[in-house]
């Protein structure tokens, strides 16, 4: 009798899992977060910033920085930072304003490479505003919406402490912008989220970013 009983709690724990991992097996890996489901978090702006950013030197100061528990965000132009390692695409040669630094390094301390790494710029720190006070480290994961596409990039460099808006060559690229430093970029319509006290390791891997970001949007959206 003893000997039927367990082959029959066998026989029971195994229809159990035969009916459980099919289930699991048929949901599969969740759903990646959309632009429109990251948009319709910052719809609204409670605005840290102490003042207006500009998108370009001498243009009208009309950006905030606004915040929310986990985040902070701006909605601003992309200008193309091609700052960092040399490459074909990123030089003194094809971008006047090259510097061949970023304020963040790969994790072999060398500059991070625009042409290859997705990377965010954040504005110096200065009276309108400091990242690192916000909870934002170089590094960290960013999410960045346009056209309907959602790319996930690092803070990757800084730029002037009043003006706001510009991501890397290869973060350009990934939204099907334009990432000529000279000519490229666009003037409206990027949206930029920047989740507070994330890193990405190690900083120069487009696929970490990914991984980190789609996990902290999931999160930011309510899904988590």
């Amino acid at each position: 009798m003893r000997t039927r009983m367990l082959v029959l709690s066998a026989l029971s724990g195994t229809a159990l899992l035969a009916a459980v991992l099919p289930a699991r097996a048929a949901e599969g890996p969740p759903t990646p977060v959309g632009a429109a489901e990251l948009l319709a978090k910052v719809k609204k702006c409670d605005r840290i910033s102490h003042g207006m950013f500009r998108t370009d030197q001498g243009s009208a100061a009309t950006v905030p920085v606004c915040g929310t528990d986990g985040a902070v965000f701006w909605k601003a132009d992309m200008d193309i930072d091609c700052d960092g390692r040399v490459t074909s695409v990123c030089n003194t040669r094809t971008d006047p304003s090259f510097q061949p630094q970023t304020a963040f390094q790969a994790s072999d301390g060398k500059p991070l490479n625009s042409a290859k790494v997705p990377y965010v710029v954040v504005p110096g720190p200065g009276r309108l505003w400091n990242y690192a006070a916000s909870g934002i480290k170089g590094g960290g994961v960013a999410a960045v919406v346009h056209g309907g596409k959602v790319r996930y990039a690092v803070v990757g460099d800084t730029g002037p402490s009043g003006i706001i808006g510009e991501g890397s060559y290869a973060l350009a690229r990934s939204l099907g912008i334009d990432p000529d430093p000279r000519t490229g970029g666009t003037d409206s319509g990027v949206t930029y989220i920047l989740f507070k006290g994330s890193r990405v390791s190690p900083v120069e891997s487009p696929a970490a970013a990914v991984s980190a970001g789609e996990a902290l949007a999931r999160k930011f959206a309510g899904r988590a």
